[in-house]
């Protein structure tokens, strides 16, 4: 691993991994597989099948064959859609990335793929994912996963040199695949709306939420220890015009208590779902990434926003996995 871009601060060596570099593997196909960020992949499929279950949970989807065609056709309709996605990302950007610490080894700037193969690859995954979603899942949840991908690659993509709001609106594509599985319901009976109206069904747009808001602090934390090899891929972002940190720091603990509520949203929502162990687990977890957010704007250091980073990685699985496990033992007891 090599050092981060800012190697003359004492903390340099203990930077996140998002700051680091990866000696890459030589083989095609495993540069076909960093193509598709499969960490990032891996969190946007979770959040859609949480979004399945919960609204197949809710509305009393039964039925072993329907659950599994639902799950396998969202799984893979979201992942191959994900990874097309983010493919196409790095074949937009891959004239910054070469300039990027971290980002110089992808596979276009290492030469190890062409600008061609990767943008027929990004094409072809989308477009393949999309039409699983479609036939397992339904003309709703392909639509989501369209919208998706033009928004982080046709608009969050472009705007990140532009402006310091890119990760506002790249937030937005963040949290849509929370969608594909809410909306995966209206291909089954026990929809509760139909068409276009799944868009605007509570669960969906509770998820959405959290997800929109969570990424907020925890890409700020990202941005603010990689702010050197961002200033020289010519990236906008926040800590790059507040050095000092000012808006940083408030902008963290602002959007980490603000998921307090995102969490407890599900108790009025989908009161049969959610309750105090859900409640617990967002008081508690949001209360921790407060306290991180809090000891980021005393010190502004690298190693303050890593435990930022750190406590964001923590707290959305372990909040997600406490609902899902509350929701699944109600439903079996009731």
């Amino acid at each position: 691993m090599t050092t981060p871009p800012n190697a003359q601060s004492t903390q340099s060596e203990d930077i996140a991994d998002q700051c680091t570099v990866d000696i890459p593997q030589p083989s095609t196909f495993a540069a076909c597989v960093e193509l598709t960020k499969p960490g990032i992949t891996k969190l946007v499929t979770i959040t859609a099948l949480v979004g399945l279950l919960l609204s197949g949970l809710h509305y009393d989807l039964v039925g072993w064959m329907l659950w599994i065609k639902l799950i396998m056709g969202a799984t893979i309709g979201t992942t191959l859609a994900s990874g097309g996605a983010n493919a196409l990302n790095m074949w937009y950007e891959s004239d910054r990335d070469a300039l990027m610490n971290r980002t110089k080894i992808r596979p276009i700037p290492s030469k190890r793929l062409s600008a061609r193969f990767v943008l027929l690859f990004g094409i072809g995954m989308t477009v393949v994912g999309t039409l699983i979603l479609w036939l397992t899942c339904g003309i709703i949840p392909a639509l989501v996963a369209i919208v998706t991908t033009a928004s982080y690659v046709l608009i969050y993509t472009p705007l990140k040199p532009i402006t310091i709001t890119n990760t506002l609106i790249g937030a937005v594509p963040g949290a849509l695949p929370t969608m594909i599985g809410t909306t995966a319901i209206g291909s089954t009976s026990v929809a509760p709306m139909v068409g276009f109206e799944l868009l605007i069904e509570p669960i969906g747009l509770m998820l959405f939420t959290l997800m929109f808001v969570w990424q907020l602090p925890h890409f700020f934390a990202i941005a603010w220890m990689c702010k050197d090899d961002y200033k020289a891929g010519g990236f906008r972002m926040l800590p790059i015009v507040d050095p000092k940190g000012n808006h940083t720091a408030v902008t963290m603990i602002v959007t980490s208590a603000m998921l307090i509520p995102c969490g407890l949203a599900p108790l009025w929502i989908i009161p049969d779902l959610a309750g105090w162990f859900t409640a617990g687990a967002s008081i508690l977890l949001g209360g921790l990434l407060i306290y991180l957010s809090i000891k980021f704007a005393i010190t502004r250091t690298d190693k303050a926003a890593r435990k930022v980073f750190f406590g964001s990685i923590i707290h959305l699985p372990v909040y997600l996995i406490v609902f899902v496990a509350e929701a699944s033992i109600r439903t079996l007891i009731a």
